[in-house]
């Protein structure tokens, strides 16, 4: 099994710009970003998308989210933020594994994409 993007990031293969990391998760900037503010929460555990996911990763997922609340607090976003999370072709997941998007610092629109 070929390593993704993400794996080669958190196991420092190739650079990302990280903005925190754990034992759980890190967070790196997109390289396309979509808003001012674009940061991706990464599990360090491979789970290819949220489809995937298990009742053993609850306490995981959960733990990506308070991340992405304490980052967005630290980046500023206190005027608000959206968290999106891909899931397959259609949603243009572009990694095969999990990551919550988080962006702000700028107004976002309804419906979304």
């Amino acid at each position: 099994m070929h390593k993704t993007l993400f794996q080669r990031i958190i196991d420092r293969e190739i650079p990302g710009k990280i903005e925190f990391e754990d034992l759980r998760c890190i967070v790196i900037h997109d390289i396309q970003p979509q808003a001012p503010v674009h940061v991706l929460i990464i599990p360090k555990k491979v789970i290819a998308r949220l489809d995937t996911a298990t009742v053993e990763d609850e306490a995981l997922l959960g733990h990506l989210l308070l991340v992405a609340s304490g980052v967005a607090h630290k980046l500023g976003l206190a005027h608000g933020y959206r968290i999106v999370i891909n899931n397959g072709p259609d949603a243009c997941e572009s990694v095969p594994h999990l990551h919550v998007h988080l962006l702000g610092k700028r107004q976002m629109t309804w419906p979304p994409g």
